[in-house]
Order: structure tokens, then C-alpha cells, then sequence
């Protein structure tokens, strides 16, 4: 077992199994070091969404923190699918969380706090990263957040 599997299970963390919908998109690209991985929704291993709708609408910004805990745990799954060991990331080296936000709503960076906290919990300083957090007007399925990544990985 990893380090950072050891991580997880000490922080009592277990991965979702991961839904491979589609064939056109992928889940992540890895070119050389890097892996570029695609906006991860809050999906449970029974294939819904933990919430649905507009955070500050009709979910409050804990819903929406709780929603973007979820897409990392979606995104760990992916990055382990395609790397084999969580202990090959190096760094999230960016990040980006859309938040379908009510129109008056303004603190999406506390709710991408969600995954971002998440990440330095497993991770430690390896986690840190840069990262944008904006309002969308609204996201597929009706999620409330969605994350993407680029994580450098080490050999």
C-alpha cells in the first residue's frame, strides 16, 4: 500500500469506483510529466450527484464545499486509474472550479475550498496549488461545481 493510500485510509477515505461514460472525451491525458485531468463532477459510486442545482439558490455554500469535496474524490480515483499510485503526484500545479452560482452568490473560492482543502489533507504541501474559482450560470446535469486539474507526476 502507498503512503498516500495509507493517507486516505488514516483520514478513513475510500474512493468511489470511477464511471467511464463516453468515448470521445477522456478523464485525463498524461504528456510526459504532466496530466491534464478533465472537469470532475460530484457523482456518488451509484452514478448521482451528491446535490443539484445553484449554490446560494437553492444550496448553501457547505452543500456546495461538500459537492467539490466529492469531485476530488472522483478525481483521485481517475489520477490513480491512470498513474497506478497516488504517491507519483509530484504537485497540482493548477486548478480550476466553476460553481453554478445564484446570480447574487460570490464566494465561490469557499466553495472550491472543498477539494482544495481535500487535496491537502492527502497530499500535504504536495496538494497546494494555483487555482481559479468563478460562477457559471450553469453547469450539465445540474451539478453545483465542477473541478478540473494539472497535476505534474514523478517517474
Amino acid at each position: 500500500m502507498s503512503d498516500v493510500e495509507k493517507r486516505l485510509e488514516a483520514l478513513g477515505i475510500e474512493l468511489p469506483a470511477r464511471n467511464r461514460k463516453g468515448k470521445g472525451a477522456v478523464a485525463a491525458v498524461l504528456d510526459g510529466n504532466m496530466l491534464y485531468v478533465s472537469g470532475h463532477l460530484p457523482y456518488t459510486e451509484s452514478g448521482e450527484l451528491l446535490y443539484k442545482g445553484k449554490v446560494g439558490g437553492n444550496l448553501t455554500q457547505e452543500e456546495g464545499y461538500a459537492a467539490a469535496r466529492q469531485c476530488g474524490l472522483n478525481m483521485l480515483r481517475t489520477i490513480k486509474d491512470y498513474i497506478g499510485s497516488l504517491d507519483r503526484v509530484e504537485c497540482f500545479v493548477k486548478v480550476l472550479g466553476l460553481v453554478n452560482s445564484a446570480a447574487d452568490f460570490s464566494s465561490q473560492p469557499a466553495v472550491v475550498n472543498g477539494f482544495s482543502d481535500l487535496m491537502v489533507e492527502v497530499f500535504g504541501v504536495r496538494g497546494q496549488h494555483a487555482r481559479s474559482a468563478m460562477g457559471a450560470y450553469a453547469l450539465n446535469d445540474d451539478a453545483p461545481v465542477i473541478v478540473d486539474a494539472i497535476i505534474k507526476i514523478r517517474d
